[in-house]
């Protein structure tokens, strides 16, 4: 068997993957260009273990872990790009760039318009507050 041609067939699916991760918005797609891109690297590992005729059969070895891995980050990633559906409504990588917490502290300020802050919404807040993170730890 010639090394060319599943070398070949290996940088077109890379390539191919390449450009999906670098073109597409939809996350779910760029999920399946990484798979592509797995999937070139896998058919170059076995295509180089069979042309060294390696005896302990390592390149092939490592394609399973390979696929394993996949198999995993698969998993998670459909994970949360499902989760981010949900709640943003559209799976648009662009649009996950606003997905950045701000604090409230620094846009909102403590006091009235003299500069002064107001104790008493805090001090009604707080056994509120105290009563949540005391639910929430467990």
């Amino acid at each position: 068997m010639h090394l060319a041609y599943p070398a070949v067939l290996a940088v077109l699916l890379f390539c191919t993957g390449l450009y999906g991760v670098l073109a597409r918005r939809n996350a779910i797609l760029v999920l399946m260009s990484v798979e592509l891109m797995l999937n070139a690297v896998n058919l170059n590992l076995v295509a180089f273990d069979v042309w060294l005729r390696d005896a302990l059969h390592s390149g092939q070895a490592l394609t399973l872990f390979t696929i394993a891995i996949a198999a995993a980050e698969i998993g998670i990633g459909l994970a949360i790009v499902l989760a981010v559906y949900r709640n943003r409504g559209s799976s648009d990588i662009d649009r996950l760039r606003d997905t950045a917490e701000t604090d409230e502290a620094e846009t909102l300020p403590d006091g009235d318009d003299d500069g002064t802050a107001s104790g008493t919404e805090d001090q009604a807040t707080a056994p509120a507050g105290k009563a949540k993170k005391a639910e929430a730890t467990p």
